[in-house]
């Protein structure tokens, strides 16, 4: 028994691990990596949002935003198109892609590479933007928990809603019946 408690000593060494922490020399702490990955990200993404902190007011920025709404709607419209084209006049269709057919591969991969690039930029502005909306609307939770909890309260249905509490004076006039003028008229008419 003592050789092999020595052995562990050996191993496991008095209060450390010998193996962990000759493994630490040769590969990095995947839980500590992750924290430091963690940390940058989050450095990046505020550094981004920094960026779009400006409110952009003026006719050129108001204007540069339209137009940057303008080629996804183009390119869906114009594949459409392309479709209905291609039904409508055959032939005119056909020379068309004849002409296409003619473009270098390389253009293509280029038109690829744009395509991507702004779609790509336009999905991250929006995703960003669509997660600050969400902390936005996250901070109005406890306010709108109290309204609702305040709406339900106020119902007819729910117990005490017709309790008047210590006011002696609403007590009395709940149980007083109430002018009717409605009611009244009927009462004289059928008098």
């Amino acid at each position: 028994m003592g050789l092999i408690e020595r052995m562990f000593g050996l191993v496991f060494g008095g209060g450390s691990n010998v193996i962990r922490d000759t493994a630490h020399v040769f590969r990095e702490n995947a839980e500590n990596g992750a924290g430091r990955q963690a940390r940058i990200q989050g450095q990046a993404m505020q550094q981004y949002g920094r960026e779009f902190e400006v409110p952009r007011q003026g006719g050129f920025d108001r204007f540069m935003d339209g137009v940057n709404r303008l080629p996804r709607p183009a390119l869906a419209l114009g594949t459409m198109g392309l479709f209905v084209s291609a039904m409508v006049n055959p032939l005119w269709f056909a020379e068309r892609m004849q002409g296409i057919a003619l473009v270098p591969e390389p253009l293509w991969w280029l038109l690829g590479v744009i395509v991507s690039f702004y779609f790509g930029a336009r999905h991250q502005v929006k995703s960003q933007q669509f997660q600050r909306e969400i902390v936005g609307s996250m901070a109005h939770v406890p306010q709108v928990m109290e309204n609702i909890q305040a709406l339900r309260s106020l119902r007819a249905d729910s117990i005490g809603a017709a309790d008047t509490g210590q006011d002696a004076r609403l007590g009395v006039a709940s149980i007083l019946p109430d002018a009717n003028a409605a009611l009244d008229a009927w009462k004289r008419r059928k008098a």
